[in-house]
């Protein structure tokens, strides 16, 4: 079932049911209150990853305090996507970016990788998972994205379960058409890897070609930046073999 675009979504951390009333936090008073200007018996949607979407009205029991209630259920909580999204950390702006396409692109695990010629850092994984909660809230989405600490590139490739294939945009690939190589995929769990602004270094490279769960494919003629190729990437991938079809 699609969202509701018309109402205003917020994501929240308490348990939901009808009638169980929610303090709105500090940040979403002066958001709700003086942004949105809202009155009592005003509307919104609230979700918080594990109970669904629920139709809430908004009351003020003081001038400082919003209460929240959920009234009814408007869309069950689905199951969480299986589709991990494994990348290099870019500057900070462009990894906003990068964090809020993968979520509304249904990724269900940010994995940060450090590879050889990143130019980015993770300050905080915690900004990360505002961004996802933010990209969740305006896009629709009920399962929140976990995101996961840093982990170099060889550490992650030594403990990787075989099972799930990676997908990983290759920029020396010698065609240009990635459906070829998608379609011969058949596994179901799947991640996608996106290398850094300078691209993988050739050891990298080396690397994942030998693996047996490893799947390069090319992203079209031109070189895109590293957030255009994730875009691009997840796109396709769903397109072809995700939850597009």
């Amino acid at each position: 079932m699609r969202a509701n675009y018309k109402m205003q979504r917020l994501h929240v951390m308490p348990d939901l049911a009808a009638g169980q009333a929610i303090e709105a936090t500090a940040e979403q008073f002066n958001y709700l209150a003086h942004v949105l200007r809202y009155d009592e018996g005003a509307e919104l949607l609230l979700f918080n990853g594990r109970h669904g979407e629920w139709r809430a009205t908004v009351s003020f029991p003081t001038r400082k305090r919003i209460l929240l209630t959920p009234v009814e259920e408007t869309r069950p909580q689905p199951g969480d996507s299986d589709l991990h999204f494994l990348f290099a950390p870019l500057k900070v702006g462009r990894m906003d970016y990068l964090v809020q396409k993968a979520v509304e692109m249904g990724a269900g695990v940010l994995q940060p990788v450090m590879t050889q010629h990143v130019q980015g850092k993770i300050g905080s994984v915690e900004r990360l998972q505002a961004n996802a909660v933010e990209a969740a809230e305006q896009c629709g989405i009920l399962a929140i994205p976990s995101v996961t600490e840093p982990v170099k590139l060889r550490d992650l490739l030594d403990r990787w379960p075989p099972e799930r294939r990676i997908i990983y945009c290759d920029e020396d690939s010698s065609t240009q058409n990635p459906l070829p190589a998608l379609s011969r995929i058949e596994e179901k769990s799947l991640a996608l890897l996106v290398g850094p602004e300078g691209g993988f270094s050739d050891e990298e490279r080396r690397l994942l070609r030998s693996l047996p769960f490893v799947t390069a494919i090319p992203l079209g003629p031109r070189i895109l930046r590293a957030d255009t190729a994730a875009v691009a990437a997840m796109a396709v991938v769903q397109a072809a073999i995700g939850d597009w079809r």
